[in-house]
């Protein structure tokens, strides 16, 4: 039976940190004016002390969150800071949901989760905590999900962004740059008009203050969380600035925070180019099945024909027009699973003979007409998704973005060079050029903090290195690497190695004596790929998993 499964998506964040709480319930603390990045700040003023503790008083109004769904799966709305330097200030909703232990005589706190994004709805995370974990894990924590500030039901942002605008990774030439950059400028300055003065505080490092908000409101001295993607980056920041309170943190598929963003977004192209050698080589040794050639050499010269080919006519799937771009651009991902690119391609490449094709097979080369993630409520913005990732993605930290418009375009150039399927594409000229400055530095992430960093060897959001630069710079960390796992969101696979370390440390808290290599099975790796197209679940928005997403 097909497991219903998660697709993990990611993202970062601004503004001061909270002071540690005054007391095990009580509020966390207005940040101090300039604190440093990376370490909690204290408090600023009695003043502001006392205005998050009234927020700390909350009582949430538990309802049955869906008609479809248990009336266990309860939603909430309470109301956080737009800014935490001014607490008194506006005030933004951040939706909650929980699904409470079974067993309450054996409950050890909270479990709160994040898919990934930035931008990603979390609000339905317990439905899937619920059905994955195992019930030795379960027993000993309610489920709590989230939507991120800004995002679903969290006071939405929104740029008002067409489909058309919310296409962001776009490939160089010379002849289209200029408009490349219209469309940057055009994309930061509707955000500006549309956010205004909610913009700065859409943040990673708000986001984390958030948290540490509901688990003062939900009573509770510590939590514990479980983060994919973009999901582990918040992890980290809130270990970073609450390690008193973080207790057992799972942290799936990882970012790299020195690289928050643009270079993570860099890593797409850099992780792709060995992940396509591989490809070569798997299909070169199996061309008798497929027929791409019989070395890597040749598979290689095989797929750049077709590049050039559809360049210069574009293959038609189904009335839609697929040009050499998207074919590097699909391949970008799809390399990471050898199989799934090699039918992939085969079935492109018949698609351009005119012959018949298994279109089910062609998804990784077919742009979808969705727009952002799917919304959790009616109201939700159509570019909410998109806008809420620019939010963070800009504003965690501005000083990785150059301000000149022709430092992208030598950029794109030299890593098309270096990584030829996608360096363009990463490098090119994004909105983060034309947006405002960082209202805080970005985290500096080197804490002492326990925690399991969970890795599959080949991932195509947040490659192997990534990982492990995650796991060095949280020395408390033990890691999870799984030799030839494939796919984005390794926890759970089937693997008995990784869903077993994984399980051991949540009931027990007991991180692994030393980091742990498993290696991937065909049924791990055929559930890896299963994650990039999880079925709904009832009444909860799950988005397919976005290639231009952590």
């Amino acid at each position: 039976m097909r497991r219903r499964r998660l697709a993990p998506l990611v993202a970062v964040s601004a503004l001061a940190t909270l002071a540690p709480a005054f007391a095990a319930s009580t509020a966390t603390a207005a940040p101090a004016a300039a604190p440093s990045a990376g370490t909690p700040s204290t408090v600023s003023s009695p003043a502001a002390k006392s205005v998050l503790d009234r927020y700390v008083k909350q009582k949430p109004t538990w309802k049955r969150c869906d008609a479809e769904t248990s009336a266990a799966y309860q939603c909430a709305t309470v109301k956080v800071p737009l800014d935490y330097r001014k607490p008194g200030g506006k005030r933004i909703d951040l939706a909650i949901s929980r699904i409470r232990t079974a067993e309450p005589g054996k409950r050890r706190g909270i479990l709160l989760s994040n898919p990934g994004g930035p931008g990603g709805e979390g609000l339905w995370m317990p439905l899937m905590m619920k059905e994955e974990l195992p019930k030795s894990v379960l027993k000993s924590y309610d489920l709590v999900g989230f939507d991120p500030r800004g995002v679903g039901r969290s006071s939405p942002v929104t740029c008002n962004l067409t489909p058309e605008q919310e296409d962001w990774l776009r490939p160089y030439k010379a002849e289209t740059y200029a408009k490349d950059v219209a469309w940057a400028r055009t994309v930061a300055d509707k955000c500006r008009k549309q956010m205004g003065d909610r913009l700065p505080h859409i943040t990673t490092r708000n986001t984390a203050r958030d948290l540490d908000l509901v688990r003062a409101i939900l009573g509770e001295k510590k939590i514990s969380y479980f983060g994919y993607s973009y999901g582990t980056y918040l992890g980290a920041v809130y270990a970073q600035l609450f390690p008193a309170r973080a207790d057992r943190f799972v942290l799936d598929s990882a970012v790299d925070p020195e690289r928050a963003w643009r270079g993570m977004i860099q890593w797409w192209a850099e992780g792709a180019e060995p992940a396509f050698d591989r490809w070569t080589a798997w299909a070169a040794a199996r061309s008798k099945t497929y027929g791409l050639g019989d070395t890597p050499k040749k598979v290689e010269g095989t797929f750049w024909d077709l590049v050039a080919q559809a360049d210069e006519e574009p293959i038609d799937l189904d009335g839609q027009l697929v040009t050499g771009d998207d074919i590097r651009s699909g391949m970008r991902a799809a390399v990471f699973s050898p199989q799934s690119a090699t039918e992939a391609f085969v079935e492109l490449k018949k698609a351009a003979d005119g012959k018949p094709v298994a279109a089910e097979k062609l998804k990784a080369f077919t742009r979808s007409e969705e727009r952002g993630t799917a919304g959790a409520a009616v109201e939700t913005p159509a570019d909410n998704g998109t806008a809420s990732f620019w939010a963070v993605v800009c504003g965690d930290n501005s000083a990785a973005w150059s301000r000149d418009p022709e430092s992208y375009r030598r950029d794109a150039i030299a890593d098309k060079g270096r990584y030829p399927l996608f360096g363009d594409f990463a490098s090119s000229i994004k909105p983060c050029a034309f947006w405002g400055k960082s209202a805080e530095p970005v985290t500096v992430v080197k804490n002492k903090v326990g925690s399991l960093v969970v890795q599959n060897e080949w991932d195509s959001q947040t490659p192997l290195p990534s990982g492990q630069a995650l796991h060095a710079q949280l020395r408390g960390s033990k890691m999870v690497t799984v030799l030839g796992g494939e796919g984005h969101g390794v926890y759970p696979s089937g693997n008995t190695c990784t869903d077993g370390a994984v399980n051991r440390y949540l009931a027990t808290g007991k991180l692994p004596a030393k980091d742990v290599t498993c290696k991937a099975t065909a049924t791990s790796n055929a559930q890896a790929r299963q994650n990039e197209k999880p079925d709904a679940l009832p009444g909860s928005p799950v988005p397919e998993r976005a290639p231009n997403r952590f």
